[in-house]
């Protein structure tokens, strides 16, 4: 099952979220590489893109073969416009515009989810994006900033008009942040408001889950973020049931190995000894989380500097 957006043309409908500090170029590899057809960047403030800093153009950098869109946060039209070119030019398939981080730093500086109060200003940061690329722009946003203005239906109607060629919706307000359940039955209600595709975000841990939230919202496809903590297979298996090609298997022990491996050899490569030993302790962690003796495991990983050593023992760890 594929979705069109916009003159691009994917070839399924489970797709990997953007997550802050954890979608980045070698995790969209994997995920990647495990057959997910459309990956999203971390967020990416549109001013440290302008400016070219360093750190933000190695969030942006693409990995080999991958499908993937940037996502680019901001408030200021001049901005987002020259960010969104920029983007276009690092080689970005898509550019997606973030109106639903609910992070009180991003909505004090009135983006994210703050852009969801004002349908103007959000409107012409949408127009002034579309305007500037010939890539497809695509937006992700939430039900609204709380129960009193759940305004995503209108919101997404908005972004159609101004030329946007799909939405994501997080099933919760900005004031839920991640409390309470994801309302995937409101997400219907912008799936009723326009015609290009709809994706439902939010609370999609399992298979069953992802059958649930398509039936639930009319939804074209869903974006899992989350649950793919440790399981950067997890939306291949999706994709594959949703398709009903697959029965419900975990992948054994030796492939969870070496891709444990792969990982942590290319944060090391991306990031360098030093900052990729300490950056993949957390994905260690979640790797391992569900295994025998994983608390200690894990005690020792953190307290290891040595990457040759951890990698003697993640391959102690899974046989």
């Amino acid at each position: 099952m594929g979705i069109k957006i916009g003159n691009i043309s994917i070839n399924g409908n489970v797709l990997l979220a953007p997550m802050s500090g954890v979608t980045d170029k070698p995790f969209r590899k994997l995920v990647s590489h495990f057959g997910a057809s459309l990956v999203f960047s971390e967020m990416i403030a549109s001013q440290a893109m302008v400016r070219g800093n360093r750190k933000t153009l190695r969030m942006s950098s693409s990995g080999d073969g991958e499908q993937f869109s940037i996502q680019l946060a901001g408030c200021e039209e001049k901005i987002m416009s020259e960010a969104a070119k920029f983007c276009q030019d690092l080689g970005a398939k898509i550019i997606d515009i973030n109106m639903g981080c609910p992070v009180k730093k991003v909505v004090n500086g009135d983006a994210g989810s703050a852009l969801m109060k004002d349908e103007i200003k959000a409107s012409k940061i949408i127009k002034s994006v579309v305007e500037a690329v010939e890539v497809p722009v695509t937006l992700k946003m939430r039900t609204g900033w709380d129960d009193n203005s759940r305004n995503a239906p209108k919101l997404a109607k908005i972004a159609e008009d101004c030329g946007v060629k799909m939405v994501t919706v997080h099933g919760r307000t900005r004031s839920q942040f991640y409390k309470g359940r994801s309302d995937w039955s409101f997400i219907k209600k912008v799936k009723n408001a326009v015609k290009i595709p709809v994706i439902a975000n939010g609370d999609i841990n399992s298979i069953k889950d992802a059958r649930e939230v398509l039936s639930v919202s009319g939804a074209d496809g869903i974006m899992i973020g989350r649950a793919t903590f440790g399981r950067p297979w997890f939306i291949s298996q999706v994709q594959a049931h949703l398709d009903d090609q697959e029965e419900d298997t975990e992948p054994e022990l030796t492939l969870v190995r070496d891709t444990v491996m792969n990982h942590f050899e290319d944060l090391l490569s991306h990031y360098g000894k030093n900052n990729g030993v300490l950056l993949a302790r957390k994905h260690i962690g979640w790797y391992s989380r569900n295994y025998p003796n994983s608390t200690i495991f894990r005690s020792e990983i953190n307290s290891m500097d040595d990457s040759l050593l951890i990698k003697e023992k993640i391959c102690n760890f899974f046989q």
